[in-house]
């Protein structure tokens, strides 16, 4: 299982109950070296580790995870393409298993927004690659604020 946060002290907070139960993991962020990077997917891989808990920003590229079969994202990130890639490290060439995305969103929370945001992007998005905008129901439903919030957020 991999899970990613763009949290650190949530890896961590996950690490200690990992710890309690006796699952041995492995864990990366920013401050892993590429040599250090290298041994932990290799150790993952190896089965060594039933857990992978993985800062998004640290692990969303260069990492080839084919023994996931389940990818937690625990808080979503506004730009969902860096959610896909960072799924991605578990779809590689080489992947024998199928391989199940879950995202933990609570009802009601910031996190449901991000969700819903990142909803709104992929639809205008699709609109302008397809040349579809005089047709996008996601354009003509948006007010001035949600076209700035789109922006800035």
């Amino acid at each position: 299982m991999l899970v990613f946060s763009q949290f650190t002290k949530v890896l961590e907070v996950i690490g200690k109950r990992l710890n309690e139960e006796n699952i041995s993991y492995s864990y990366l962020d920013g401050k892993t070296s590429a040599k250090d990077r290298v041994k932990l997917v290799e150790e993952f891989n190896t089965n060594n580790n039933k857990a992978f808990l993985i800062s998004l920003k640290a692990g969303g590229t260069g990492l080839n995870l084919t023994s996931a079969n389940i990818v937690v994202h625990f808080d979503p990130w506004w730009n969902p393409a860096v959610e896909d890639q960072a799924s991605d490290r578990a779809h590689r060439i080489g992947q024998k298993n199928v391989v199940n995305v879950i995202k933990l969103i609570a009802k009601g929370t910031a996190e449901e927004r991000v969700i819903n945001l990142q909803e709104t992007k992929k639809e205008l998005i699709e609109d302008v690659i397809n040349g579809n905008l005089d047709n996008s129901s996601t354009l003509k439903n948006l007010s001035k604020d949600d076209i700035i919030d789109l922006f800035m957020s």
